[in-house]
């Protein structure tokens, strides 16, 4: 959380985790630090492929975005920082996601965005074995359960 109370945002995009991506949205709403800061959840779309984030007010979710993800009903909002789940990274900041490219388009949208990876720290990619497209996006940071990267 150290890393959220120095970019104090004015509004957190966080996900809704899928297989065994660490559960940001839990650990951010059981914060007391971040209680007054609102939140977003992304929605998205499969035809074309895209992503915005929708207002959550932390409510346990019922909906679910065109991917069957668990998503909030909220209108689409802009957040400021944003989590993203990693598969994999670099320490470079390098983000491998599962290939869809949602993040990756959003975040080359909203270059104005501090984008923080979250992933395990088993996910490291050596830099030797990356590299990057012309639509990869460095990272501001990655954290794991092992600290900042």
């Amino acid at each position: 959380m150290s890393v959220l109370r120095q970019l104090a945002p004015e509004r957190l995009g966080i996900y809704s985790a899928v297989r065994s991506e660490f559960d940001a949205a839990a650990a951010c709403v059981s914060e007391p630090e971040l209680f007054d800061t609102p939140l977003a959840l992304p929605f998205s779309f499969r035809n074309p492929n895209r992503m915005d984030y929708r207002d959550w007010d932390r409510q346990p979710l019922t909906g679910r975005d065109e991917c069957r993800i668990l998503a909030p009903d909220g209108p689409a909002v802009v957040p400021d920082v944003v989590l993203a789940p990693c598969v994999g990274y670099t320490a470079a900041g390098w983000r491998l996601g599962y290939g869809g490219g949602y993040f990756d388009r959003w975040m080359a949208a909203h270059p104005h965005a501090t984008v923080v990876g979250v992933a395990w720290s088993v996910g490291e990619i050596n830099e030797a074995d990356w590299v990057s497209q012309a639509h990869d996006r460095a990272l501001a940071c990655v954290v794991t359960e092992r600290g900042v990267v």
